[in-house]
């Protein structure tokens, strides 16, 4: 009889995570609240609901014999609910611990990662206020309660907010006095001010455990685009030395490894690092799988999701290995002609049913190599808008300097 996987979330992720779960010959049930969600498409089984719908979330735990989730914000008494009654095998700490920054800085320092220097805002003597208390603030004194963490913290610093954001949103860059008047409306809600590290580059760090052993996957150079996720590439030059990990590699991922363990989390873990000189700071973590380790479909002799699937069925791990230099180029909203002008390109001529002349003709939800070592991910996505990720091409082999000189004047 098949194992039977559900998935809190109907996304990209979860679109994946189903690809890889059917190769194990495993049945999908998803849910989500969109009933054009993109793992629909994959799943054997689908539940449109809210993330915060009980009926709808019991219904799709009574439906799997294991349970895992690519969407973050489902609430905490929810999830508490769901944990004691049924095979959620991570757990909820990674999740409950990802899901407010404040939080998870705290666990990240408490557990021996060094995170950049922040601060809770607004607070009260250093306690932090609650929800209520920060939207009664007047816009005086929001304004102060700023400026007095800006006052500790210093310039050029971050403001967040400790819930909900992503790829920039929910978010303030603080340069100068002038703008914190703007920064300061952000304070409607509990944040967290940060200090702006001057790093060298961004990394992530992707691993997955059986609560017994930890397997890593290369780790990856990420280059953003306006707060979003645009290349990811590997190797990662500067963490690497005659082919393999340098020694700031290896304290990188064993430091990682260890706050795995001391935590207690199971499953898959994304870390994303700031690297500056010899010195590496914790940014965020994220219990599922990540963006910027979708070129393991094709780069790696083992995917992020194939490993997720290994975990939640109860397989034995595998421990991957890089096939050849790669870059992963994120599709955004702004990118999708381009990417479907790529797979145009490559269909011309290649035979009955699937001849197309332009872009127009391909499909939101295309998956395929789209010429030799060009691998297209479209993720089906009814709607299109400029920043929604909607899709991502995998090159391989692919260095940065051929990425740059053939393919990146094209996603402009």
């Amino acid at each position: 009889m098949k194992k039977r996987i559900g998935i809190i979330g109907g996304g990209q992720l979860g679109l994946m995570i189903a690809q890889a779960a059917h190769r194990l010959d495993a049945f999908v049930t998803a849910l989500d609240p969109s009933p054009d969600a993109p793992a629909f498409a994959e799943a054997d089984a689908r539940i449109v609901g809210a993330f915060d719908d009980l009926a709808a979330l019991e219904r799709l735990c009574e439906a799997s014999d294991v349970v895992t989730y690519e969407f973050e914000n489902v609430p905490g008494d929810i999830l508490r609910h769901l944990e004691g009654k049924y095979n959620i095998k991570q757990g909820i700490a990674p999740l409950f611990d990802s899901q407010d920054r404040l939080r998870e800085k705290d666990n990240a320092r408490m557990h021996g990662l060094e995170p950049p220097r922040y601060r809770a805002v607004p607070a009260m003597d250093d306690v932090p206020l609650e929800a209520e208390a920060c939207a009664a603030l007047t816009p005086q004194a929001r304004l102060l309660h700023l400026g007095m963490a800006v006052g500790k913290i210093g310039m050029p610093c971050v403001l967040k907010t400790r819930t909900l954001g992503y790829d920039g949103h929910g978010q303030a860059i603080i340069r100068s006095v002038e703008d914190m008047e703007k920064a300061a409306d952000l304070l409607t809600v509990p944040c967290i001010l940060e200090e702006m590290v001057d790093f060298d580059f961004e990394c992530s760090v992707i691993m997955v455990s059986d609560g017994k052993d930890i397997i890593h996957f290369p780790v990856s150079r990420n280059i953003h685009r306006e707060g979003i996720l645009d290349l990811c590439i590997v190797p990662a030059s500067g963490l690497q030395n005659g082919g393999g990990e340098n020694d700031l590699c290896r304290r990188i991922t064993a430091s990682c490894e260890s706050f795995m363990k001391s935590c207690g989390y199971r499953g898959i873990l994304a870390i994303e690092l700031f690297v500056k000189g010899d010195r590496f700071y914790f940014n965020e973590m994220a219990p599922r799988p990540h963006n910027s380790g979708h070129w393991t479909i094709e780069g790696c002799t083992t995917s992020q999701y194939m490993e997720l699937c290994h975990f939640l069925l109860g397989l034995p791990l595998k421990r991957p290995e890089l096939i050849s230099p790669a870059v992963m180029k994120n599709i955004l909203g702004q990118d999708l002609d381009a990417a479907k002008t790529v797979v145009a390109e490559s269909l011309v001529g290649a035979g009955p049913g699937i001849e197309v002349s332009a872009s127009e003709d391909v499909d939101n939800a295309f998956c395929g190599e789209a010429g030799k070592g060009v691998y297209v991910h479209l993720y089906g996505k009814t709607q299109s808008r400029p920043k929604r990720k909607m899709g991502h091409i995998t090159f391989v082999p692919m260095t940065p300097e051929q990425y740059y000189s053939v393919w990146a004047a094209r996603f402009v």
